[in-house]
């Protein structure tokens, strides 16, 4: 029951301390200017949310077919890391790793005609 008791009266004594020192500290501590009224509350208009890669991979189907463009538009969504030997891609993320564009397309192309499609309310 003693040590129990000891124990309280250090741990007090401890976060008295501690509270004291960060006072001290508050008060050596110059005052912060007053911010400006204008920039106060600015706040920045609120954003569309961000597309999930399904969403961004259904929105290159809609560009046409076998296109630099549509290539480039899959590209955005999973940016190309090409390496010499791809081994076969398992899915839509393992076709970066094509090196030919041509296939990377195809590649792609694949991954994203399997995507369900739901309707948006």
């Amino acid at each position: 029951m003693k040590k129990l008791l000891a124990l309280i009266v250090v741990l007090n004594a401890t976060a008295a301390f501690s509270l004291q020192a960060l006072a001290q500290q508050d008060d050596a501590a110059p005052p912060a200017a007053p911010k400006p009224a204008a920039h106060a509350k600015a706040k920045a208009p609120k954003s569309a949310p961000a597309k999930s890669l399904a969403e961004k991979l259904l929105a290159c189907l809609d560009i046409d077919d076998e296109t630099k463009d549509r290539l480039d538009c899959y590209d955005a969504a999973v940016p190309p890391k090409p390496k010499p030997k791809a081994s076969p891609a398992n899915g839509v993320m393992d076709c970066r790793f094509v090196k030919e564009e041509d296939e990377r397309l195809k590649c792609f192309n694949g991954f994203a005609e399997k995507i369900p499609k739901f309707s948006s309310r």
